[in-house]
């Protein structure tokens, strides 16, 4: 269960993140520590996310979260890079795992299905591609939900 002022961190943490090139992936507040611990995933989708871009969005978020007045007792601020996702969200994911197998959702069905599983070929601004046992499949992104990496092959 997500604590109540998660959606309220993030909304800060956003901006925050977005001076510095930076995204915000989640949030948890561990209650259970004393004190407790506020931790904020960020991700750079230009390069490796860094012990630089955690220490700038360290120090600019403790003083908006302390201008704001967010937590009222004392806590412990951690930033922190997720780690390997298995969603594609930036450029520089699709670039990476071009070849990869994925697996691709669709909002509504597309050519009558809502999954899409093969090899990652491109992404450019209309489309997902992919290579599905040597059939190029487009997929427009307008109708995609996500794309994920797949653990197994086409």
């Amino acid at each position: 269960m997500t604590h109540p002022l998660i959606p309220k961190v993030i909304d800060l943490a956003a901006p925050v993140a977005a001076q510095f090139n930076l995204e915000v992936v989640g949030a948890v507040f561990q209650t259970n520590q004393s004190p407790p611990v506020l931790r904020v995933d960020i991700r750079n989708c230009d390069a490796d996310t860094g012990l630089e871009d955690c220490e700038k969005m360290s120090r600019a978020l403790e003083a908006v979260l302390d201008e704001d007045d967010v937590f009222p007792e004392a806590y412990v601020l951690e930033i922190s890079s997720p780690g390997l996702s298995t969603l594609l969200t930036c450029d520089r994911d699709f670039v990476s795992f071009r070849g990869f197998p994925v697996l691709v959702q669709t909002h509504q069905p597309y050519r009558g299905h809502h999954q899409w599983i093969g090899n990652l070929t491109g992404r450019d601004e209309k489309f997902v591609q992919l290579n599905q046992k040597g059939r190029p499949i487009k997929i427009p992104r307008e109708e995609i939900l996500q794309v994920q990496l797949h653990d197994s092959p086409e």
